[in-house]
């Protein structure tokens, strides 16, 4: 069952759903909420797990998480024993997660990133931990899509280029789509972390986009029950559709395959 987008009721906020059956519910998390409760920000007060708990009327089951600035498909189960076999899909590599992001600079090669990261520990939620970060197994397979180049000096240059990638990991690593991008030097746009950060204030200047351009676009996964094969869709935002449109992508973008664009946006 696949519902409508669901928008903002008045004050209060209504999380976009894309799937919900009675062992399931899929939303479209937006950039910049979190997903539970953590230490990372005491202060906020909204996030993902409680709005959809009080949206829907009954307790969620998170099966994996999304970065507070990455937006897209969040899955959630509606029981334990679903959220063990939703689990075991995610850790036993049986489903497929698409990634789209845009990043800095002309990349025009498919490749497999096979690069080990260090572990990145939790400066609070870690604080204590005795044991040294560990060198983990990392790959994603990246994807391009499309180029563009802009007549705007963002660095040192006279112009400015950016790319439209897919990103499919394979590990599910802290930051691993984000680190490994920048480690091939095409860091995300928007990364306040790994990435450039005359990059993001230049889009952000010329743009007017100021969010980590990074969504997590497509989820094929089989349903916990039926077994049936469900593939499930998030579409992009308003920043990501205004920069498509300013990059002059958008028939490209209708082209992919996966209806990232709400027609209603």
């Amino acid at each position: 069952m696949v519902f409508s987008p669901l928008r903002p009721a008045g004050n209060l906020l209504m999380l976009e759903i894309i799937y919900h059956d009675e062992y399931m519910v899929a939303v479209n998390k937006p950039a910049g909420m979190l997903v539970h409760r953590s230490w990372l920000d005491s202060k906020e007060t909204v996030f993902v797990m409680q709005t959809l708990r009080d949206q829907i009327g009954q307790y969620v089951y998170p099966i994996h998480r999304l970065d507070r600035p990455t937006s897209g498909i969040l899955l959630f189960a509606l029981s334990s024993d679903v959220a063990r076999l939703l689990s075991a899909q995610f850790e036993n590599h049986q489903l497929e997660k698409v990634y789209h992001a845009v990043v800095r600079g002309y990349l025009t090669e498919e490749q497999t990133i096979d690069y080990p990261l260090l572990e990145e520990l939790d400066k609070i939620a870690d604080k204590h931990a005795s044991r040294e970060p560990v060198l983990q197994e990392c790959v994603t397979h990246c994807k391009p899509i499309a180029t563009v180049e802009c007549a705007i000096a963002i660095g040192r240059y006279e112009t400015s280029r950016f790319s439209l990638v897919e990103l499919k990991p394979e590990t599910g690593r802290k930051h691993q789509l984000r680190r490994h991008m920048s480690h091939l030097r095409h860091p995300i746009i928007g990364d306040s972390k790994h990435g450039d950060l005359r990059q993001n204030r230049g889009v952000n200047t010329h743009f007017s986009v100021s969010r980590l351009m990074l969504h997590a676009s497509l989820l094929n996964l089989n349903h916990p029950i039926t077994k049936e094969n469900i593939s499930l869709v998030a579409t992009w935002d308003t920043q990501w559709l205004s920069l498509i449109e300013q990059f002059g992508w958008s028939d490209t973008v209708a082209k992919l395959g996966i209806n990232v664009i709400n027609s209603s946006s």
